[in-house]
């Protein structure tokens, strides 16, 4: 016979079964907005990505629900969500009472939806769209630098390896004119600057040696060759093939590079191991985001534009972003691709002071006639343009200068205030530069340029100030750039959806707050009528009795 088992609630009261995970859950709670929203994704790549057989897995829709719920609470270790699982409510209720240990859950992020977060972070931002929080009409540009979780102390420099490099192979050459002479030289003629040598090239010549017959000199020789001097230059030509364009990258981590933080914990000014993270918001809302080895931000505003067109299928109307972005190239970009530039260029609140504007010895006050092609310096000669030359950016960007003279200042009074050459006055004037600069100008003064550039300090800044202070999210917790993308992907992801819910309790609390003021004011209105008519009331009594004692006198 079976034994009915009663249960005391917290007060005291005996109830038959005990409450269930829903009721626990406030109807207002982020696991609840969590649970909707995944609910509604396209997740059939990652379900794609187990092969089946075997024991039964944990459904990818609700370790998505976890996983993005973790990290809205701040929760980044699998050991944590694990634990989370077994004494928090909403983690129980989005499980559904599983528990996936954390092996499994590291194992979901790192294999499952490594590939497919990206796409799962495009339909939450094309959500948000739907539901009016976003329009992906505008893009605030900014980058930060998250260190690395490699150790800070495993760095290669390059300078370093070329230098190391360029002395071992010195050395080969004299082993190798020892061993046989004449083959280091490679029947080369004795003016011409000799080759690199490659660890193919070495490889081949130990093995067309000829060992038999050698002194003990040349079979150490040989020796030092094959066992200590190929395995160095092989170890040479790795680094560099790791380092490609960049100037160092840790051991620990390949894909980070060294870079100079904010966050100096040990204040020395020491670069550490770290990822340029370029980050496009909108009503701060992740938008976009891309991971860089540069450490400047002018070289990552194209490739950052591009990956935006490549998510979304379009580019945005319009682009902010501070002076680090402004150049050239940045500017022709943006005005192929009809991208309104709302991006500052160096020196342009130095331009906005009157001490720069009346400086008339400046090259960007003096005139310029278009027409034919000179400036005029402040005692009125002209600066003929006397050639042109080029300049090539990082990227492999061709500026094109223009250069003009002055032909004689020699006796001139104004010299000194002028300029300090000893010859004629000569300038440089990138023309093509100015065009944007003045279009870029214009455009920041107006009042739609005034309010993107006070909208700047609050959309990436302060969602960069959420990351690294509000979420502790200042340090990555994987080696590898792709881990550490997908990673940052999930980061994005779970905050975009901690941002709707507190904007939708927002409204909720407005509007909740708009009904009482409402249901308040109906009150104080209908108290007011009702003591109005009692005072109407005394008051036609009190006439009437003045009226009847009048009458009584009369």
């Amino acid at each position: 016979m079976s034994r009915v088992v009663f249960k005391s609630n917290e007060q005291g009261q005996t109830v038959l079964f005990p409450a269930s995970l829903d009721e626990k859950v406030p109807q207002d709670s982020p696991a609840r907005l969590v649970n909707q929203i995944v609910d509604n994704l396209d997740i059939a790549q990652i379900i794609d990505t187990y092969k089946g057989g075997g024991t039964s897995a944990y459904h990818p829709r609700m370790m998505l629900k976890v996983v993005l719920y973790s990290y809205l609470n701040n929760i980044y270790s699998s050991r944590k969500i694990e634990q989370a699982l077994a004494d928090r409510i909403s983690f129980m209720w989005l499980s559904g009472g599983q528990q996936p240990d954390h092996n499994t859950i590291n194992r979901f992020r790192s294999c499952h939806l490594k590939e497919d977060i990206h796409r799962i972070f495009t339909q939450v931002v094309l959500m948000l769209v739907d539901m009016g929080y976003l329009t992906l009409d505008v893009i605030y540009v900014d980058g930060t630098k998250i260190e690395s979780r490699a150790n800070r102390y495993t760095f290669v420099w390059k300078k370093t390896v070329e230098k190391n490099k360029a002395k071992l192979e010195e050395k080969i050459r004299k082993v190798l004119e020892q061993v046989e002479e004449g083959i280091a030289q490679d029947n080369q003629m004795e003016d011409q600057p000799t080759m690199p040598i490659n660890s193919e090239e070495l490889r081949r010549r130990i093995e067309a040696l000829n060992r038999e017959n050698r002194t003990k000199a040349e079979q150490k020789a040989i020796k030092t060759l094959e066992e200590k001097h190929l395995p160095k230059l092989e170890e040479y030509e790795n680094h560099l093939a790791i380092l490609g364009e960049r100037n160092s990258y840790s051991k620990s981590d390949p894909d980070a590079t060294f870079m100079r933080m904010k966050e100096d914990h040990m204040k020395n000014g020491q670069l550490k191991p770290a990822y340029n993270v370029q980050i496009g918001t909108e009503n701060q809302f992740f938008t976009h985001y891309d991971f860089y080895p540069n450490r400047t931000d002018t070289l990552t505003f194209i490739p950052f534009m591009k990956g935006f067109c490549e998510r979304y299928g379009f580019y945005p109307n319009k682009g902010v972003a501070d002076s680090g972005y402004g150049s050239e190239e940045n500017y022709e970009f943006m005005e192929e691709n009809r991208i309104e530039p709302f991006v500052k260029y160096n020196y342009f609140h130095k331009e906005e002071k009157k001490a720069f504007k009346n400086n008339a010895f400046l090259a960007q006050n003096l005139y310029y006639n278009q027409k034919e092609d000179y400036f005029v310096c402040p005692i009125g000669q002209h600066m003929k343009k006397v050639g042109d030359t080029t300049r090539t950016t990082d990227s492999g960007y061709v500026s094109k200068i223009s250069i003009y003279q002055a032909e004689n200042c020699n006796g001139c009074p104004l010299r000194c205030l002028c300029h300090k050459s000893k010859t004629n006055r000569r300038m440089e004037v990138n023309h093509n530069l100015n065009r944007h600069k003045q279009k870029v100008r214009e455009l920041l003064t107006s009042p739609e340029g005034l309010y993107h550039r006070s909208q700047r300090p609050i959309e990436p800044e302060a969602v960069f100030g959420q990351t690294k202070y509000d979420k502790a999210y200042n340090r990555f917790r994987h080696f590898g750039q792709e881990k550490v993308e997908a990673d940052f992907a999930l980061f994005a992801t779970a905050s975009n959806i901690g941002k709707l819910w507190r904007k939708i309790n927002k409204q909720a609390e407005k509007e909740q707050k708009n009904q009482q003021i409402d249901k308040k004011w109906l009150i104080n209105t209908f108290i007011f009528i009702v003591m109005f008519r009692s005072f109407q009331k005394i008051k036609n009594r009190i006439t009437s009795n003045q009226n009847l004692a009048f009458d009584l006198a009369a």
